[in-house]
């Protein structure tokens, strides 16, 4: 049996949508269904469900709130939520597969960073998550962590659908071209924690994220290439945002690509979304 936990967002839709295909059993569930921040209620749903694998996918992702009026259900879901999943997967025996981000490092690096380079999260959000990282290598015998970075997908709202939508409004659009980082598409996501465990990958940290790297701007220049809009780029001074953005955010996906799972280029998963939504 697995569990889904945030089963409604961009990657759990996306997940159970994999295990459908697959006609794998699993029970997925949203806030409504499970609040992780309820220790009670979290150790009575697993107890009785008694899962083989947890994909924890819940997360407050609210990036830039969790600087300031959302910064204490920041550290609720993402720390305390985190434990207690973390408890109750250790308590039955199961496998937790926890998701993070590219946000525990500071991106000031200038090549790519490996599993074990050291994090220095410079927003609140990246803290947030890195100490749900540091719960889990205390608590659980047997995870996976898997840091991902610039998440878009069939479900919820991401980058690619916002510069659609405002595609449809402006021909003129300015985006940020001094962040540079590694799109990622949940189809890609899903598929790569799947194979972790089902081909029982040695536990540990994992980056994860489609190949190639680009600026926002780059991003956004292909996801409007059919459009006609122009893209123009800006700054991070122009463009302020409340929490802090890391500059060169790439990703070493050396040791994903050990596991034997193959990975499609950014590129190619844009393009491959596009056809899903067609």
């Amino acid at each position: 049996m697995i569990l889904i936990t945030g089963g409604t967002g961009q990657l759990g839709s996306e997940l159970r949508k994999l295990l459908d295909e697959k006609q794998v059993d699993y029970v997925a569930t949203g806030s409504k269904e499970l609040d992780i921040t309820d220790a009670k209620a979290v150790d009575q749903l697993i107890l009785d469900l008694k899962p083989t694998i947890i994909y924890h996918c819940a997360a407050y992702t609210a990036v830039d709130a969790a600087e300031d009026e959302g910064k204490e259900l920041n550290q609720l879901v993402n720390v305390q939520g985190t434990k207690n999943v973390a408890r109750a997967t250790e308590a039955v025996g199961a496998v937790l597969v926890y998701i993070s981000t590219d946000y525990v490092f500071d991106g000031t690096n200038e090549g790519e960073y490996s599993e074990d380079a050291s994090t220095n999260p410079k927003n609140e959000y990246g803290r947030a998550k890195l100490a749900g990282e540091q719960a889990v290598q205390e608590i659980c015998s047997q995870y996976y962590i898997v840091r991902t970075s610039w998440v878009f997908g069939e479900f919820g709202k991401n980058f690619v659908f916002t510069m659609k939508s405002l595609a449809e409004t402006h021909d003129r659009l300015t985006v940020v071209s001094d962040q540079v980082g590694r799109p990622t598409w949940t189809r890609t996501l899903a598929e790569f924690i799947f194979h972790l465990t089902a081909t029982h990958q040695e536990y540990g940290i994992y980056h994860l994220s489609n190949v190639g790297h680009c600026s926002w701007h780059e991003f956004a220049q292909e996801i409007l290439k059919d459009e006609a809009v122009e893209v123009a780029p800006v700054t991070s001074e122009e463009y302020p945002q409340k929490a802090y953005r890391p500059r060169h955010s790439v990703m070493d996906l050396s040791k994903a690509k050990a596991t034997g799972f193959i990975l499609p280029t950014w590129k190619e998963a844009l393009n491959r979304i596009k056809e899903v939504r067609s």
